[in-house]
């Protein structure tokens, strides 16, 4: 009995592993006659930055792989994020920054391109804004927690050993000393102006006038375009069809998109469930993390 449980075990697992060994071979071919396909079309690149910026590496290869692309004559960014992680907005920045130097690329504003959203913009050769789009929000934001009445309450004690006054700065275990707060602005006011600068850089403006907006507040793309914060209003469509015209491309430019990232089941199956659960925990424990972020 235990030998026939064993032989349907076994016969079950071959099963399954040339399924999915077929399955690979079948999404590679798929993907590869999409990559062919992609590379025969002359037009106008299309790449999306939705939602949170936690991460620039996806963004950054989809432009670099369109820059590659001799067929891709201009690209339109467009942009529907709130903003996000100081580090991941910058490196974006200077890949729009390298890649407008060689290519066109328009961005094209949704609802919401705003705080490290328009950062990331500031570089491109045009911004186009629908009239009602919020954006700017010139600003830097770190928002920390404090736990320590709670951790009293339940009866938990919490013990810190550290190399200097400031190693444990912005703790959720202890209040804020006025030292803590002094070094931890000091940070921010220093991020805030590596903010002015590039968008004066970006946008070609005189760093006063960015500095007399630079205060956080939001602006509508009309708004923005009085102040030079955006060249054009105009839609989505409208943005593709400024990139053909730049590009020199005759009549209605072809969208193209970057092929997706290809996906390693193999490393998916060995980091299983236990990886995604680790990773979720880290995000909601969160951590120091300046941001620029509309709120």
């Amino acid at each position: 009995m235990i030998k026939k449980i064993a032989l349907i075990f076994l016969a079950a697992a071959a099963a399954f592993l040339i399924l999915f060994a077929g399955s690979l071979l079948i999404a590679k071919a798929i993907i590869g006659g999409m990559d062919a396909k992609l590379a025969d079309k002359e037009g106008v690149g299309l790449l999306e930055v939705r939602g949170m910026i936690l991460d620039s590496k996806d963004t950054i290869r989809q432009l670099r792989y369109f820059l590659k692309q001799e067929n891709i004559k201009a690209v339109v960014l467009r942009v529907d994020s709130p903003g996000g992680v100081v580090a991941p907005s910058q490196e974006i920045y200077e890949e729009v920054k390298k890649f407008a130097a060689k290519k066109k690329i328009i961005v094209s504003m949704g609802s919401l391109a705003a705080s490290g959203g328009y950062y990331i913009s500031a570089p491109a050769t045009l911004i186009y804004a629908n009239p009602g789009t919020i954006t700017a929000s010139i600003g830097v934001i770190l928002k920390l927690s404090n736990i320590e009445t709670l951790m009293d309450k339940i009866g938990i004690k919490s013990y810190t050993l550290k190399t200097g006054k400031f190693k444990d700065s912005g703790s959720p275990l202890r209040e804020l000393s006025p030292e803590d707060r002094a070094m931890l602005q000091a940070v921010i006011d220093n991020t805030h102006e590596q903010f002015v600068r590039a968008v004066a850089a970006g946008r070609k403006l005189p760093l006063e006038d960015v500095r007399r907006i630079a205060d956080g507040r939001i602006l509508s793309g009309e708004q923005a375009k009085g102040l030079k914060l955006v060249d054009r209003l105009g839609t989505l469509q409208d943005a593709i069809d400024e990139a053909g015209r730049l590009a020199g491309i005759a009549g209605d430019p072809e969208v193209i998109h970057a092929p997706k990232k290809k996906i390693d089941y193999l490393d998916v199956l060995a980091d299983g469930m236990e990886g995604k659960f680790s990773g979720t925990l880290r995000n909601a424990a969160g951590g120091m993390r300046l941001m620029y972020e509309a709120e």
